[in-house]
C-alpha cells in the first residue's frame, strides 16, 4: 500500500466496503420486514386527508425566490460562526473584522439588488 496509487486503492476499498454495508443492510431490511399491502395502504398519504383531484398543482414562482433567498442567508449565517470564533483569537481581531464587513457588504449588495428588482415584494 505504499506509493502514489496506494492511497487511491485504500479509498476504493473503503468505498466498496461502505457500498457493501449499505447494500447488505437494505437487502436484510427487504427480507426481514413484513409485507402486507392493502388497497388502503397503497393510497398516497396527504397529511391525513384523502387525496382529491389531480396530482399536479401550479404554484407561483415568487415563492421559489423567497426560498432561494432563505437558503442564501442560511448559508451566510453558517459563515458567521467560524468568524465569531476566530475573532476572539489574539492577532486576528482587525483582519477578521474587515473581512466580515466585506462579506456583509456583498450580502447587503445582494439585498439591495433584490429590492431594486422588486423581488422582495409579496404581491
Amino acid at each position: 500500500m505504499d506509493g502514489y496509487f496506494g492511497s487511491y486503492l485504500l479509498v476504493a476499498v473503503l468505498l466498496a466496503l461502505g457500498v457493501g454495508i449499505v447494500a447488505v443492510a437494505l437487502t436484510a431490511n427487504r427480507l426481514l420486514r413484513p409485507s402486507r399491502p392493502t388497497a388502503e395502504k397503497l393510497i398516497a398519504y396527504e397529511c391525513g386527508v384523502d387525496p382529491v383531484g389531480e396530482g399536479w398543482a401550479q404554484s407561483q414562482i415568487r415563492y421559489y425566490v423567497f426560498i432561494y433567498l432563505y437558503v442564501v442567508f442560511a448559508v451566510d449565517a453558517v459563515f458567521l460562526f467560524p468568524w465569531a470564533t476566530v475573532f476572539a483569537a489574539p492577532g486576528f481581531g482587525m483582519t477578521t473584522l474587515v473581512e466580515m464587513f466585506v462579506f456583509l457588504g456583498f450580502i447587503a449588495l445582494g439585498i439591495v439588488y433584490s429590492w431594486r428588482k422588486r423581488v422582495l415584494t409579496w404581491t
